[in-house]
């Protein structure tokens, strides 16, 4: 495979992108707003430029690989010729299957069709399509340049080739690609959404408050980052949408999540994204401070 298209130009989208275009291969990356594109440019752009800075790539590098990326506005003229379809548009249900009954006819019928989806059936995806048996999760961890872990996701009608061809190519990009079953929240959310639902539980009973939870797990289980924290950097509404996902899907009350995460993604409190959640994240992610809701 050479040829790649991205489909959104996202956190997600933009760090498959520059992913993928470093290490040589053809992308386009294509979402319907040309100012995403722009802005998911730019952060390929500062990202490499880090790299640089911590001579990481060279000049050159950086060069090459902006060069291997073409941004489009037309879905049908970014998926024209591809090997491969990477999806990383918003975790949403409805907007993902109109997609990937668009591609479908888009592509040739060798195309494999892949979706960064964190929590939604690949099953379910692949239903929409001609092909399911080329269907299949490629689910990246966030920063993806940086992220080695790559859950590579079966659907029930995926090929074992085109598991392993997806397997193989992961590799190539300087990733760890673990195989998974199509499960609600196939294994890195069915574990780590409940345990982040959990932490804003304890926090909306007044065990504690932000930084104690974080600080609990930071310093107690040897986490990076607190489970508050995270959720501000995965995005709240992300966070509610996998969790509704979990809920529905497993029908468990132990699912279902906590009414303070309910109240502020509809409150648009959503984390880093929109600059609060838990923490205010308008000074940078360096100066972070607990939100005034949360302040004792």
């Amino acid at each position: 495979m050479k040829n790649i298209a991205v489909i959104g130009a996202g956190t997600m989208g933009n760090g498959i992108a520059h992913t993928f275009a470093q290490f040589g291969y053809k992308v386009a990356l294509i979402d319907i707003a040309q100012d995403s594109l722009d802005r998911g440019i730019a952060t390929i752009t500062k990202n490499l430029d880090r790299q640089v800075s911590k001579e990481k790539i060279s000049e050159d590098d950086k060069t090459a690989t902006l060069a291997n990326i073409t941004t489009f506005t037309s879905m049908s003229g970014g998926v024209s010729g591809v090997d491969l379809v990477v999806e990383a548009a918003t975790e949403n249900l409805d907007l993902k299957l109109e997609i990937f009954r668009n591609l479908d006819s888009m592509t040739s019928d060798n195309t494999i069709l892949a979706t960064n989806t964190s929590s939604i059936s690949i099953t379910k995806i692949a239903a929409e399509t001609s092909r399911p048996d080329k269907v299949i999760g490629m689910h990246f961890m966030n920063p993806v340049p940086i992220m080695k872990l790559i859950e590579i996701i079966r659907g029930y009608s995926t090929s074992d080739e085109v598991t392993d061809l997806i397997m193989e190519t992961s590799r190539k990009l300087n990733k760890v690609p673990v195989e998974v079953n199509d499960y609600p929240g196939f294994v890195a959310n069915r574990i780590l959404m409940p345990m982040i639902n959990e932490a804003i539980i304890t926090l909306n009973e007044g065990v504690a408050g932000v930084e104690e939870i974080d600080t609990v797990m930071k310093l107690g289980m040897a986490h990076p980052m607190g489970p508050l924290q995270l959720a501000d950097f995965i995005g709240l509404d992300v966070c509610l949408a996998i969790m509704e996902v979990l809920h529905e899907g497993l029908g468990n009350s132990k699912y279902a999540p906590c009414p303070l995460l309910v109240n502020m993604v509809m409150a648009g409190k959503l984390g880093v994204k929109s600059k609060e959640g838990f923490y205010s994240w308008g000074h940078g992610t360096k100066d972070l401070i607990v939100a005034d809701n949360f302040k004792k």
